[in-house]
């Protein structure tokens, strides 16, 4: 059975081995020790605990899973992270992807369409002794975002979708950065990372292949 520093080996060779398309050879340090903290196997179901630390997506609930470990540190590497953001997150599912998060910055708010895996996160994280006022949770359609709470410095998209949400990207403050996966043809998606600098001009850099679920509406 796979221990966690087998797993942070893993994601490391997955980086180097993908280094073409993320323009880097490793990751952010921080990244890193966040995960390492987190106990990924806390957040899987009982059956699949014995795969929690290896470097793959795993089933939870109602058809949804918790992403592979590799693609969590990818993407909360590309946005940049900073201990001053406030992030929002859309599709909380099991809670691992927000647990990683809430280690690096002040504040995440996170929506989930699924009142039971919203409920689920919470009970996990308020278990693990996450402070409950930096991590907000909402059960809603998470491509309508937050509105009342933005602007957002970073946003992360955990669901593929045919294009940007344009209400996400309403809620993307000037020199903020989003991270999601986007249907770039049938049967294809490819992570996209979205900037806005500081005269709000927006830049679109897809990146890498993926395979996530799709983005649920209300």
């Amino acid at each position: 059975m796979a221990d966690i520093d087998t797993l942070i080996h893993d994601i490391e060779v997955g980086v180097r081995e993908t280094r073409t398309h993320l323009g880097t050879s490793t990751l952010d340090a921080r990244v890193l020790s966040a995960m390492r903290r987190v106990p990924r196997a806390f957040f899987v179901p009982g059956d699949a605990k014995v795969r929690a630390y290896d470097d793959t997506a795993l089933p939870i609930a109602e058809g949804q899973t918790i992403s592979q470990p590799y693609i969590v540190a990818v993407m909360t590497h590309v946005l940049e992270l900073q201990p001053e953001d406030r992030v929002l997150e859309i599709g909380t599912g099991s809670g691992y992807q927000t647990a990683i998060l809430a280690e690096l910055v002040c504040q995440v708010h996170t929506i989930e369409l699924s009142a039971e895996l919203s409920t689920g996160a919470q009970h996990r994280l308020a278990a693990l002794g996450y402070d409950q006022n930096r991590i907000l949770f909402r059960v809603a359609d998470g491509y309508l975002g937050w509105p009342e709470a933005a602007p957002f410095s970073k946003i992360m998209v955990t669901a593929a979708g045919p294009d940007i949400p344009p209400p996400l990207l309403a809620q993307l403050s000037a020199g903020g950065r989003m991270v999601l996966p986007i249907e770039s043809a049938p049967g294809r998606q490819v992570l996209t990372l979205v900037t806005v600098d500081l005269d709000g001009r927006l830049a679109e850099r897809p990146f890498l292949p993926v395979a996530f679920v799709p983005l649920r509406r209300a």
